[in-house]
């Protein structure tokens, strides 16, 4: 495909980063602004979860479908995106991917039941594979190394923007009008994305496109989508225990055929020897057990506040509007703290300090001070935040250029993966939680062990980060140290 004199078409050799160019916020901030839709999207769908759930004539808990229907959706398609962006160019791409995001919103806008919901959210996830991965490829093939942090700083702060007016724009729509238009705010977002990565954003594309592994694909979509779903089902009684059991086990088995067969072809739809490189590892595996609080948190605010303090939609937005103001402003803090102390102690030491902050979630009860909520949200909002930027910008550290698509493909799905599994883990605390208490009704008491548990998972991510080399990551700041600090 032949570009305009604005985006021209860029193979990967042309975009590896070797000369040292000077730093530019557009691109970072163009596909930063694409994806706002799905940051802005989520947090206002967890803070509707209770709304929803009354007009749908539904359990609240049992609605947190709509989320992890929505991640296993783009944990399934994630694996074919850096192929599609090799092989039709990232620049179409990704605008085929805003475009049809934007659409399956307003298909959740106008659904009449659940079940339409779930199909248009799944429809939603799909396009999201796409507009993700291929959003942060166009970044890793365009910028050096060495600005790699300071341009994903630059990438999620338009991002962050969902988080931060989600919460009170999605509360007031929701306690004043319709939950609806809450899907239909994309659709602006949406227009003006079409027409700015049409002008500026570059068409990279791989020289040389390798071929579609479709037996990959199929048994990693199988595998999760049976190891996801029937982790998900647990303890809700909708599905009978074999049911359960059998998607479990038979999605494992999907996935223990994928490794088998990785290691016959030589074109996987995942390249699992990335798993070779310590930091990539530590990032995507280690970052798990951190990102399943990120995906199970929001879920249970929403519940705790609104069912359990019998807050407004509008009131529990406005507090968790802390969290995500706190995490806008961290990213301008992030290049500096890793330039003066590196990636593994910053990993280290947060992950303690976050883990405390999800269990100390657990703590509120109505009558906790509403400036003492507001301070904890501000503490794990900023420090959470710090830890994934942290995370995202290590993952591809000691990844060669020629390996960005197929990294960007493998980080962007685990981050997927462990928020469903975040989300499915928090559900089921929660209804073991009711069943041990014998009532059917969420409290802050049937809630509260929900949020110990998932402190305690996170802390597992620092197995993984205090096993680092202490120059973990230094390509990404180490002699530039002082350059990332002036931001």
């Amino acid at each position: 495909m032949n570009g305009d004199a604005r985006s021209p078409v860029v193979t990967a050799a042309a975009a590896a980063p070797v000369v040292d160019r000077p730093f530019s916020s557009l691109v970072p901030a163009i596909i930063g602004a694409a994806l706002m839709m799905q940051t802005l999207n989520a947090t206002v769908l967890a803070n509707a979860l209770p709304t929803m759930a009354r007009s749908l004539h539904e359990d609240p808990v049992h609605l947190n479908t709509a989320i992890t229907v929505y991640l296993l959706a783009s944990a399934v398609f994630l694996p074919i995106s850096g192929w599609a962006a090799d092989r039709f160019g990232a620049k179409k791409v990704f605008l085929f991917a805003i475009v049809g995001y934007a659409s399956a919103c307003a298909g959740c806008g106008l659904a009449q039941s659940l079940p339409q919901l779930l199909l248009a959210r799944f429809c939603a996830g799909a396009a999201g594979a796409m507009m993700g991965p291929v959003g942060r490829l166009v970044l890793l093939r365009s910028t050096p190394k060495h600005d790699l942090v300071r341009a994903m700083s630059v990438l999620t702060m338009p991002a962050l923007l969902g988080p931060v007016l989600g919460p009170p724009i999605g509360g007031f729509i929701v306690t004043y009008g319709s939950w609806r238009w809450i899907f239909f705010l994309n659709l602006p977002i949406a227009l003006l994305g079409v027409l700015l990565v049409t002008r500026f954003i570059p068409n990279v594309r791989e020289a040389g496109v390798r071929p579609l592994d479709w037996t990959g694909l199929f048994l990693t979509g199988l595998g999760m989508a049976g190891v996801v779903y029937g982790f998900e089902n647990l303890g809700r009684g909708a599905l009978p225990a074999w049911a359960v059991a059998a998607m479990m086990g038979g999605g494992a088995v999907c996935l223990a055929a994928y490794v088998w067969h990785a290691r016959r072809v030589q074109h996987a739809i995942l390249d699992l020897g990335l798993l070779r490189i310590r930091t990539f590892t530590a990032s995507v595996v280690g970052g798990a057990f951190m990102r399943m609080g990120m995906g199970a948190t929001p879920f249970m605010l929403a519940l705790l506040l609104q069912v359990a303090f019998g807050l407004s939609a509008l009131q529990a937005g406005l507090m968790t509007f802390a969290s995500a103001a706190a995490a806008l402003v961290m990213k301008t803090c992030a290049p500096p703290i890793l330039a003066r102390f590196g990636f593994k102690r910053t990993l280290s030491v947060n992950a303690v300090i976050v883990a405390a902050t999800f269990m100390a979630y657990g703590l509120f009860n109505p009558a906790t001070p509403h400036w003492l909520i507001y301070a904890v949200l501000l503490t794990g909002g900023f420090f959470r935040s710090l830890q994934f930027t942290s995370l995202n910008g290590m993952a591809f550290a000691d990844i060669d250029p020629a390996q960005m698509s197929r990294a960007s493909t493998m980080s962007t799905m685990g981050q997927q993966l462990a928020q469903s599994i975040g989300i499915g883990l928090a559900a089921t605390l929660l209804r073991l939680t009711m069943a041990h208490g014998h009532t059917g009704r969420l409290s802050a008491a049937t809630i509260a062990p929900a949020f110990v548990v998932i402190g305690f998972v996170a802390l597992i991510s620092t197995l993984f980060f205090v096993g680092l080399p202490a120059n973990a990551g230094a390509g990404l700041h180490g002699a530039r140290g002082a350059r990332l600090a002036r931001g």
